[in-house]
Protein backbone atom coordinates (compact mmCIF):
# COMPACT_ATOMS: atom_id res chain seq x y z
CA UNK A 1 0.00 0.00 0.00
CA UNK A 2 1.77 3.58 -0.88
CA UNK A 3 0.32 6.94 0.74
CA UNK A 4 -0.26 9.63 -1.99
CA UNK A 5 -0.63 13.13 0.31
CA UNK A 6 -2.73 15.40 -1.61
CA UNK A 7 -2.94 19.17 -1.29
CA UNK A 8 -6.22 21.21 -1.04
CA UNK A 9 -7.92 18.95 -1.90
CA UNK A 10 -11.88 20.09 -3.32
CA UNK A 11 -14.46 18.33 -1.46
CA UNK A 12 -18.09 19.86 -3.12
CA UNK A 13 -21.04 19.26 0.25
CA UNK A 14 -24.59 20.12 -0.67
CA UNK A 15 -26.47 23.01 1.07
CA UNK A 16 -28.68 21.32 2.48
CA UNK A 17 -26.50 18.78 3.90
CA UNK A 18 -23.63 21.53 5.09
CA UNK A 19 -26.94 22.85 6.83
CA UNK A 20 -27.71 19.94 8.92
CA UNK A 21 -24.16 18.95 9.63
CA UNK A 22 -23.33 22.38 11.41
CA UNK A 23 -26.89 22.13 13.78
CA UNK A 24 -25.32 18.86 14.50
CA UNK A 25 -22.24 19.45 15.29
CA UNK A 26 -21.15 18.53 18.72
CA UNK A 27 -18.26 20.58 20.76
CA UNK A 28 -14.64 17.96 21.30
CA UNK A 29 -14.95 17.82 24.93
CA UNK A 30 -16.81 17.16 27.81
CA UNK A 31 -18.63 18.38 30.60
CA UNK A 32 -17.59 17.96 34.22
CA UNK A 33 -19.90 17.76 37.33
CA UNK A 34 -18.04 17.98 40.96
CA UNK A 35 -20.95 16.99 43.75
CA UNK A 36 -20.54 17.82 47.34
CA UNK A 37 -22.84 15.05 48.99
CA UNK A 38 -23.89 16.33 52.80
CA UNK A 39 -25.35 12.99 54.47
CA UNK A 40 -26.61 14.65 57.97
CA UNK A 41 -26.43 13.04 61.02
CA UNK A 42 -27.30 9.26 59.75
CA UNK A 43 -24.90 8.79 56.97
CA UNK A 44 -25.90 7.01 53.76
CA UNK A 45 -25.16 4.94 50.81
CA UNK A 46 -25.04 6.81 46.95
CA UNK A 47 -24.61 5.38 43.85
CA UNK A 48 -25.34 6.69 40.29
CA UNK A 49 -26.92 5.04 38.02
CA UNK A 50 -25.25 4.16 33.95
CA UNK A 51 -28.55 6.09 32.36
CA UNK A 52 -27.60 9.32 34.12
CA UNK A 53 -27.79 12.25 30.97
CA UNK A 54 -27.39 15.93 30.28
CA UNK A 55 -30.29 17.06 28.25
CA UNK A 56 -29.96 19.98 26.07
CA UNK A 57 -32.86 22.31 26.75
CA UNK A 58 -33.62 23.80 23.32
CA UNK A 59 -32.70 20.15 20.98
CA UNK A 60 -32.99 16.65 21.41
CA UNK A 61 -29.31 16.02 22.13
CA UNK A 62 -28.44 13.79 24.97
CA UNK A 63 -25.21 13.66 26.57
CA UNK A 64 -23.84 10.38 28.27
CA UNK A 65 -22.06 9.78 31.45
CA UNK A 66 -18.45 8.16 30.05
CA UNK A 67 -17.23 8.34 33.87
CA UNK A 68 -17.51 8.82 37.35
CA UNK A 69 -14.97 9.21 40.32
CA UNK A 70 -15.73 8.32 44.36
CA UNK A 71 -19.56 7.34 43.61
CA UNK A 72 -20.31 3.42 42.24
CA UNK A 73 -21.82 2.56 39.59
CA UNK A 74 -25.25 0.81 39.36
CA UNK A 75 -25.72 -1.85 41.29
CA UNK A 76 -22.58 -1.16 43.56
CA UNK A 77 -23.30 1.24 46.65
CA UNK A 78 -20.79 3.74 47.65
CA UNK A 79 -20.99 4.50 51.87
CA UNK A 80 -21.19 8.02 53.14
CA UNK A 81 -19.79 8.42 56.55
CA UNK A 82 -22.74 10.64 58.92
CA UNK A 83 -21.43 13.77 59.16
CA UNK A 84 -18.97 13.36 56.79
CA UNK A 85 -18.74 15.56 53.84
CA UNK A 86 -18.45 13.42 50.63
CA UNK A 87 -17.18 14.54 47.34
CA UNK A 88 -17.90 12.71 43.93
CA UNK A 89 -17.45 13.81 40.25
CA UNK A 90 -19.76 12.95 37.04
CA UNK A 91 -18.00 13.54 33.35
CA UNK A 92 -20.18 13.54 30.56
CA UNK A 93 -19.74 13.36 26.81
CA UNK A 94 -19.67 17.00 25.31
CA UNK A 95 -22.76 19.49 24.61
CA UNK A 96 -23.70 20.78 21.27
CA UNK A 97 -22.09 24.33 20.44
CA UNK A 98 -25.91 25.89 20.47
CA UNK A 99 -26.47 25.03 23.86
CA UNK A 100 -26.97 27.57 26.55
CA UNK A 101 -29.20 26.02 29.51
CA UNK A 102 -29.59 22.08 30.16
CA UNK A 103 -30.66 19.62 32.63
CA UNK A 104 -29.08 16.49 34.47
CA UNK A 105 -31.21 13.58 34.90
CA UNK A 106 -30.23 10.50 36.27
CA UNK A 107 -32.92 7.92 35.08
CA UNK A 108 -33.39 5.37 37.62
CA UNK A 109 -36.06 2.74 37.44
CA UNK A 110 -38.26 3.73 40.25
CA UNK A 111 -35.46 3.47 42.84
CA UNK A 112 -36.40 7.16 43.89
CA UNK A 113 -34.05 9.81 45.35
CA UNK A 114 -32.70 10.58 41.86
CA UNK A 115 -30.21 12.86 41.01
CA UNK A 116 -31.42 15.96 39.46
CA UNK A 117 -30.88 19.26 38.57
CA UNK A 118 -32.91 21.48 36.00
CA UNK A 119 -31.63 24.67 34.32
CA UNK A 120 -28.13 24.90 34.14
CA UNK A 121 -27.11 27.34 32.52
CA UNK A 122 -24.00 26.44 30.63
CA UNK A 123 -20.68 28.43 31.22
CA UNK A 124 -17.52 28.63 28.79
CA UNK A 125 -15.38 26.40 30.90
CA UNK A 126 -18.12 23.36 30.62
CA UNK A 127 -17.33 22.44 34.77
CA UNK A 128 -19.93 23.30 37.50
CA UNK A 129 -20.20 22.46 41.46
CA UNK A 130 -23.13 21.25 42.82
CA UNK A 131 -24.24 20.59 47.09
CA UNK A 132 -26.16 17.97 47.92
CA UNK A 133 -28.02 18.26 51.48
CA UNK A 134 -29.75 14.69 52.14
Amino acid sequence: MSVITIDKPKIDISPEIRKQLLTQTEEMGQVVMHFLYEPGIYGSKIRIWPTSYLYDQHSPHRSELVHQDRISLYPEWTDVYPMMDHFFTLIFSGLPKTCSTFNFKEECANQGNEFKVDDIIRNQSDVYYFRILS
